[in-house]
């Protein structure tokens, strides 16, 4: 068992809030990523969770048992961190063996599990180097596997992979979903990369400022954001924000206008909004050079071609940035105006507070569409 229940946990640093009464529930076998800017809390949220951090206030309750005040060997985990931390003097075998034989398990068994364990991560062929001789992804399966083979409850990872190259980043994230997969393991693992967090996780945990900003699946978070902070985060490039004024509410959605362009956008209204300045979001891979039911003009000042895709960046009137995904022959250039389509099925509005207005969208068949036979 792997539940990790948290109850309205704080943490001060003499007067300054670093957490803000957190409360979450991690299910066993769950891999859940905590998200967020530098400086928002996740870190130490999981330096609470390991016992490295004492709480201020709330609890920390794993399998039913309350942990506050029990050290970390105690309380069932293992946590991999950013810098490997291996004892260069010692063999793969000897560092993953080591919290083994602090537990003075017998040889024999020790051996069995380091060799277990070595055959998951592929590195039985590396027990007899020394990390001197291995790759940074080597390394660092060295260090996940002495996590490993302790068979805690969770595991906790402390943004393990920002100290690989981006290829080798891509390669270990596999590693990992299919490690997790293989061993039904509940894993927390903390990242500042978005895209870590919707490639791996089951749920995301986005916090900013010591708070919770949304909990949810990837494409819950991607195509249903409560509020402008997530809307902004999640995704790559990031969603462009447009103002605009209500102009008309019905049953079907709310009518905003744009540079006197109207655009009826399907989402659940509210009261007392029509002449209300709102926020409109549309995602950079959602615009088209070709239609929409809202359409602009704006002139790129920087075009990335990238092979599949072309990324270009403009300004809006207002002095905003704003960006388009667009495919890779996109007939685009720099300082030269182009047409940007905006299709109202695709856009998001917020509210004067940053709070979202509920889409009419049931991310969980996008998630897993129907297949129909031909």
């Amino acid at each position: 068992m792997g539940q990790l229940y948290l109850d309205k946990v704080q943490k001060f640093y003499g007067d300054f809030e670093v957490l803000k009464s957190i409360g979450l529930e991690v299910k066993d076998g769950e891999f859940v990523v905590f998200v967020g800017p530098s400086g928002c809390g996740k870190s130490t949220l999981l330096r609470m969770i390991a016992g490295l951090d004492s709480t201020s206030a709330g609890d920390i309750v794993i399998d039913g048992v309350r942990v506050n005040d029990k050290p970390p060997v105690q309380r069932g985990i293992a946590m991999v961190f950013q810098s490997y931390a291996l004892y260069p003097h010692m063999t793969v075998f000897e560092n993953i063996a080591f919290p083994l034989r602090v537990e003075k398990l017998p040889e024999e068994k020790i051996r069995e599990k380091v060799g277990a364990v070595a055959k998951i991560l592929q590195l039985d062929k590396r027990l007899q180097q020394k990390p001197g001789m291995l790759s940074g992804g080597q390394r660092q399966r060295v260090a996940i596997g002495r996590a490993i083979v302790r068979e805690p409850k969770i595991f906790l990872f402390d943004e393990p992979l920002s100290n690989l190259d981006a290829a080798l980043r891509a390669d270990m994230r596999i590693e990992l979903s299919k490690l997790h997969r293989d061993l039904k393991a509940t894993m927390i693992y903390v990242t500042h990369d978005q895209v870590e967090a919707m490639t791996m996780a089951d749920r995301i945990v986005v916090l900013n400022a010591g708070d919770i900003a949304q909990v949810g699946a990837p494409l819950e978070l991607y195509h249903k954001p409560q509020n402008l902070f997530v809307a902004g985060f999640i995704g790559n490039p990031k969603m462009n924000f447009l103002p605009v004024t209500c102009e008309a509410v019905d049953a079907g959605g709310i009518t905003v206008s744009f540079e006197g362009q109207r655009i009826a956008v399907p989402v659940t209204p509210r009261d007392g909004i029509v002449g209300k300045t709102l926020t409109l979001g549309i995602r950079p891979e959602h615009i088209s050079l070709i239609s929409g039911d809202l359409r602009i003009t704006v002139t790129p000042s920087v075009i990335e071609r990238l092979g599949v895709n072309t990324v270009a960046y403009a300004s809006l009137s207002s002095g905003e940035g704003f960006c388009s995904l667009l495919p890779g022959s996109a007939p685009i250039r720099v300082d030269e105006p182009m047409p940007a389509g905006i299709r109202a099925a695709d856009c998001h509005l917020f509210d004067a507070n940053g709070i979202a207005f509920e889409r009419h969208v049931d991310w969980q068949k996008l998630e897993m569409p129907e297949v129909t036979a031909a």
